[in-house]
């Protein structure tokens, strides 16, 4: 075990992701290799382990480098001295392969010496055809996690803190590259019409449209009660990698209050930044509450000073838990309307499937007919695709 922790320190030095599970993971492996004493049984583990924790090809090299930093350093009794064997695995007459493991063949599975017990695979539950990505640069692994719904997602999956920064740079290069066309290649037609006339109206001189440049201010808010705190997280990691894209971007969090968390967003990397987000929720006691719109939305209006020029991102599943109502209709959907009527666009981002929505508590009717657009977000690549195009 004390080889596998050390493992996994070095491979986070590198700047590889490892979690716990991963390392729990990796030492259930190296059960199955408790005797390295050739280079094959060493080849072995290294294959097993790299299996674990190496999740992109790109971090092969560093893998290797750890792997071998970490179970040559020992006592020269110890040191295992590696040399590429061309030997071929011994076969019996029914050609089957054995190495140094020993095996004993059950009527229905095979025992190993170790402990653990390998379980029977089921072939209907293993996908032989996995989409294609949608995005270069994307693996396969990291395609199969943008479009698993939402509810099944770890938090504590590490890789899924990396892929969350890939989706927010990918979206701030696609809005650069789009306000980029916007600003180039666009012919003023009145201005060269009127700059012609002296050669009888005929195009010669081309006039350039001055580019029109756009003061939007956007303002992000995460629904952090109970109900939403596990996307509000992803949300936060795509829009802090994406910030730069974003004129005069503000972030809050709410559950029954509003708290503006934007300075989180200025922090040297992620992890601060989510450090930053956690701790300004505990000082505000914003830990699994309870939603109450009417009073977050009358504190966001009071600090967010909207105009024009506003857009309004939120991100709840609309479930007033504990706003108040008036003739079964919820006050909150009043704030909504006003927010609306004053901001250019509120955008309601709802990680609940369709078929729940307007059900027991839910609003998304009301605030519908409010004026707010709601769309559903089932997925990482959904949430991506919607803040990319705002």
């Amino acid at each position: 075990m004390e080889d596998v922790a050390r493992l996994s320190s070095n491979l986070r030095k590198k700047g590889i992701l490892v979690s716990i599970r991963s390392t729990h993971n990796a030492f259930l492996a190296s059960q199955f290799f408790s005797d390295i004493k050739t280079a094959e049984t060493y080849n072995y583990l290294k294959e097993a382990l790299s299996a674990v924790y190496v999740k992109n090809k790109d971090q092969l090299k560093e893998f290797n480098q750890a792997f071998d930093a970490t179970f040559k350093a020992k006592d020269d009794s110890k040191i295992i001295k590696l040399k590429n064997s061309t030997s071929k695995p011994k076969k019996n007459n029914a050609g089957e392969k054995f190495s140094n493991y020993k095996m004993e063949q059950d009527s229905s599975n095979f025992k190993m010496d170790s402990k653990i017990k390998l379980s029977s695979i089921n072939e209907d539950k293993i996908n032989y055809n996995p989409p294609l990505a949608d995005y270069e640069g994307i693996d396969l692994r990291e395609n199969s996690l943008m479009e698993r719904d939402i509810n099944e997602l770890d938090f504590f999956e590490a890789e899924l803190f990396e892929l969350c920064q890939k989706l927010g740079r990918k979206i701030a290069n696609k809005r650069a590259r789009r306000n980029k066309r916007s600003k180039t290649n666009r012919i003023d037609i009145r201005r060269s019409i009127r700059k012609n006339l002296k050669y009888g109206g005929v195009l010669i001189e081309l006039e350039k449209r001055k580019p029109y440049l756009k003061k939007n201010q956007h303002f992000f808010l995460s629904d952090v009660s109970g109900s939403c705190d596990w996307i509000s997280n992803w949300f936060f990691c795509m829009v802090y990698a994406a910030q730069k894209s974003f004129n005069q971007s503000r972030f809050f969090d709410f559950d029954n209050k509003s708290v503006e968390t934007t300075r989180a967003l200025s922090e040297k990397n992620l992890m601060e930044g989510f450090t930053r987000v956690r701790e300004i929720r505990q000082k505000n006691i914003m830990m699994h509450g309870t939603s109450n719109m009417y009073t977050a939305f009358n504190s966001f209006i009071k600090q967010a000073n909207l105009n024009h020029k506003s857009i309004v991102l939120i991100l709840t599943d609309c479930r007033d838990w504990a706003g108040p109502k008036k003739f079964k209709k919820p006050l909150s959907a009043d704030l909504m309307e006003h927010m609306c009527r004053i901001s250019k666009k509120v955008i309601i981002l709802n990680p609940e499937p369709k078929i729940k929505w307007n059900v027991v508590d839910s609003c998304v009717s009301d605030y519908e007919d409010a004026g707010a657009q709601i769309m559903e977000v089932r997925n990482l690549k959904q949430l991506a695709r919607l803040v990319e195009h705002i």
